[in-house]
């Protein structure tokens, strides 16, 4: 229900909040970021009107759908893409997100140099790593991240850090670690891992970004 989001958005800061502290070492509190996929417009003005602003949407229709108008509404609104992008959804992405977190191809790194360009626009982003070789999912694998960052930098592209999806039945940790190894090992600095059933694990093996939507506006209703 609509009255239940700010206290979930404080019960979520809160422990958030107690396990950096419980880890110590230096470890940042993670920025929390509202996942507002297949969710009705009335919840996501709840969370607006508690003052949260970093939101993340999968489907670049979808977002543009929502977010067209409440972006007017909201200005200060970060709206980052957290799920896979085509290539010839490139343009809307560009014009839409302010942070795209899903390039896991050389392709699709060409096309977004391209188009930011071409709209003056110089988005940070994520490369999504699949730590899992998950055949079915979005990502870049282990062995490919190399080239992939070599040529995002030959592009001269904001790569600000890596994002993974574990799979869903193995421990999380272990996929969380992995991607903190190979980020440190390129030198970046941005951590986005973690979701509603694991972000207190993720903040306190240094997530910089954790996506959260069910533990905030409750169960999604796909039609």
């Amino acid at each position: 229900m609509k009255s239940t989001i700010p206290a979930n958005f404080s019960d979520i800061t809160s422990e958030i909040k107690k396990m950096c502290d419980h880890v110590g070492g230096g470890n940042t509190q993670p920025r929390l970021i509202a996942v507002s996929k297949v969710q009705p417009r009335e919840k996501v003005v709840a969370a607006l009107e508690t003052g949260h602003r970093i939101f993340g949407e999968n489907r670049v229709q979808e977002a543009q759908d929502r977010w067209t108008s409440l972006k007017i509404e909201y200005p200060d609104v970060e709206l980052h893409l957290i799920g896979g992008l085509q290539t010839n959804k490139v343009a809307e992405a560009v014009a839409l997100f302010d942070v795209i977190q899903s390039v896991d191809r050389p392709k699709l790194a060409k096309f977004l140099a391209r188009e930011m360009a071409a709209q003056n626009r110089n988005l940070p982003l994520y490369l999504q790593v699949n730590t899992g070789k998950e055949v079915q999912k979005g990502g870049c694998m282990i062995e490919e991240l190399p080239e992939l960052l070599k040529i995002c930098a030959d592009l001269k592209l904001d790569v600000q850090g890596l994002m993974c999806i574990p799979p869903a039945s193995d421990d999380p940790s272990l996929h969380f670690a992995l991607l903190k190894k190979f980020a440190a090992r390129h030198g970046l600095k941005g951590l986005s891992m973690g979701m509603s059933s694991d972000y207190a694990l993720a903040a306190s093996m240094g997530a910089t970004d954790i996506r959260v939507g069910t533990a905030i506006f409750g169960e999604r209703a796909y039609s």
